[in-house]
């Protein structure tokens, strides 16, 4: 690791501890030259799938792009940032596990849905409405309808 301050090659590390719930070392580092110290920190490098859009092409699956569409359709919703966070890191350990070197969009918006399900309900339909490019209020009240149902049934929603 270079110094940042001298960029002198040779440091040694001080001390080292497990961040994040284990996901990352903290890395506290001194240089042997100038005896400067810094932090430094390790996380694994997974390799994540390629994302197979609508049209056929394909593109490197992009972190960044899922947290904006989640907080997109959590504007202004009472979820915190951390459980964005969550979201985001049960997505992608989602995409990492089923193993495969290129996934559909479709599935990484279902995935989407479903996670944006269990977190908050009206950013649940946000999202499913552009998703699924809604063109009617019926269409609409159909996804709410089924939201409203228990899953596995097919029974409209009763209202009271």
């Amino acid at each position: 690791m270079h110094c940042p301050f001298c960029s002198a090659e040779d440091t040694k590390v001080i001390d080292s501890r497990l961040v994040t719930g284990g996901d990352q070392v903290r890395r506290r580092r001194e240089c042997l030259t100038c005896g400067d110290r810094f932090t430094t920190f390790e996380v694994a490098e997974l390799v994540m799938p390629r994302i197979i859009k609508r049209d056929g092409s394909r593109e490197p699956f992009n972190e960044d792009k899922l947290r904006a569409g989640l907080q997109r359709a959590l504007e202004k919703r009472p979820v915190s940032v951390e459980a964005i966070e969550a979201a985001v890191n049960q997505v992608k350990h989602s995409l990492r596990t089923q193993g495969d070197r290129e996934v559909s969009a479709r599935l990484l918006g279902e995935q989407v849905m479903d996670v944006l399900r269990g977190l908050d309900e009206v950013a649940y339909v946000r999202f499913a409405s552009v998703y699924r490019d809604f063109k009617n209020v019926s269409e609409f009240q159909d996804e709410i309808a089924r939201l409203s149902n228990p899953p596995g049934t097919d029974a409209p929603a009763e209202r009271s």
